[in-house]
Formats: structure tokens, sequence, C-alpha cells
């Protein structure tokens, strides 16, 4: 029989990550291999694959026995929590389309977060509206997915969307992050913000890099820092050191509840010339005798 894949290397994180690192690996994964977006011959495999790595991690309880017993625990009929009567319960089969599909459910284990879905196959109901094929106990609302850019969701805006032949107008907060949920009538609509080349998010703070070269770090200059809320001064003094990182206080995202904004880090990347001219060397050479003086301070 081949040997399992490790869970922990499906999902691409380390054996330390935390719950919100598992839960961002599978909603980017499941996104990635769903087979009705996915059309590799692969994909459905890698779909399952991701799936059940993400239904052990994402339970700590799971996530503590395959540590210990490693993945022969969740096989069916073997493993201290193997077969339907085990801790970690047995498990549901379903139909779509053309894709069959298995997932563990019950035991102590229920109740699993499937990276914001109940469920692993609650994803189709984001790309279709339809029912998970294996159905659920409760009433579901329909779930759609918008695609929305960088600054859409800093700033909030207005979508006109099509849903059931109909068109709706959809109002979109500012400061909303990528996966949010937003109630709208009868549905619910999962926001997927696209990333920007320049700007990185956490949270309600923006991260950026600028570029300065090695005298502006030397001697001091102002530089222009392009914000989420317009081109704001950065004053840079003299003796700077790379990697240096400013605090633009309340220059990021404004939260989604209540008041307020987040702020923005610069951090400082020193450029070193690759091609100097022969004065340049000059003045660099004497910077250098000059600096290897005594007492000039």
């Amino acid at each position: 029989m081949a040997t399992s894949k490790d869970y922990y290397e499906v999902l691409g994180i380390s054996k330390s990550a935390s719950a919100e690192d598992i839960k961002k690996a599978y909603r980017k994964l499941a996104l990635q291999y769903h087979p009705d977006r996915n059309k590799t011959k692969e994909a459905e495999a890698k779909f399952k694959e991701v799936t059940k790595a993400y239904e052990v991690l994402s339970d700590p309880q799971k996530r503590q026995g395959y540590d210990q017993y490693g993945a022969a625990a969740f096989e069916q009929a073997q493993g201290p929590f193997g077969g339907a009567g085990g801790p970690f319960g047995g498990t549901q089969t379903g139909r779509y389309g053309p894709f069959t599909y298995t997932y563990s459910t019950g035991g102590a284990g229920a109740g699993a977060d499937f990276g914001g879905f109940s469920d692993p196959f609650e994803i189709f109901e984001q790309f279709f509206g339809g029912a998970s094929p294996f159905g659920s106990a409760r009433a579901r609302r329909p779930v759609y997915s918008l695609t929305i850019d960088f600054m859409e969701a800093v700033h909030g805006v207005t979508k006109k969307v099509t849903i059931d032949g109909k068109q709706q107008t959809i109002k979109i907060p500012a400061g909303v992050g990528d996966g949010s949920r937003i109630r709208f009538g009868d549905y619910d609509v999962v926001v997927d913000v696209a990333p920007h080349p320049n700007l990185s998010r956490e949270g309600a703070d923006i991260v950026s890099e600028q570029e300065i070269s090695f005298s502006q770090a030397a001697i001091g200059a102002e530089i222009n820092v392009v914000t989420v809320q317009g081109e704001v001064k950065l004053k840079i003094p003299s003796g700077t050191q790379p990697n240096t990182v400013f605090r633009l206080r309340g220059k990021g995202v404004p939260y989604v509840r209540g008041g307020g904004y987040g702020d923005h880090y610069v951090r400082l990347k020193v450029t070193v010339p690759k091609h100097l001219t022969r004065r340049q060397k000059e003045l660099l050479e004497e910077l250098d005798k000059e600096s290897g003086k005594k007492g000039w301070f």
C-alpha cells in the first residue's frame, strides 16, 4: 500500500503553523484545485488531498492524533482512530456532476472549520450557488464569490452582480479583507481581493518597501511614499540603516467596524550603485579615508 503523504506538506505549511495559517493555506489550494475551476486531470485528486489534510489539521484533537500516530490513524478500519466508531468519526460520500468525493465526519472531532465553509464542499456554493453534494441538516444560504481589486477593498465599492438571472447592486464596505463574507438579502457573498503589486496588507495595516540611494541614507532626504490614502512625504534622517522601518500612523486601511484607520509601515531598502564614475569613486575613497580618522567628530 502506498505511503500517505504528509498532511503538512500537502498544505505547504510547517508543523508549527497556526490555525489561521492552516485555514489560509487550505482556502488557497481548494480554490486553485477545485475541479470545476481546474480542468486538469490532477485537480480532482489534489482537491480531495488538500481537503483531507485540512479536515485533520484544522481540528486540534485530530491534529494531535495525527502528530502522534500519523495519517494511518485516520484510515478507515485501521489505526487507533479509524472506522466510523472511532473518536474521529466515519466518512460521508457524495457526487457532484462527474466527480465523487469522500470526507470524514462525526465523532469527537465533528464541527471542524473548513476555511470559512461549514464543510469542505460548501465551496461548491461559492462558485455556483448550488447545494453541497453532501446536503445538510440545516438550511443554507446560497453563497457567491465576488472578486474586487485591492483599492476597492480598502475604500469600499458598489458592484452590480447577476444572481438568479436578476441584476443586483451590492455595496462592499471599506476595509473588507480577502475571504470576508457579506450578507446580501437571502445570499452570502464571499469577497476575493486581488493582490496589489507594491502593497501588502496585514489586517488594517499596510506594508511596503521603498528604495533609497546610498547618499540619501547617509546624509538624509525627504521622499514621497504612496499609501492607500494618497502620497505622503517621509523625512529620512541622516545615517539611516538598511531595512529600517518607518511607521506612518493612520495611513492604513479603515476599520470595518468602528472608526479609525490602521497604519502604514515602510521598510527602506538602500541601493548600492553597481557602476560608478571615476569622480564618484574618488569621493567614496575620500569618505572612507575621512571615516578612518580619529577624533574628527
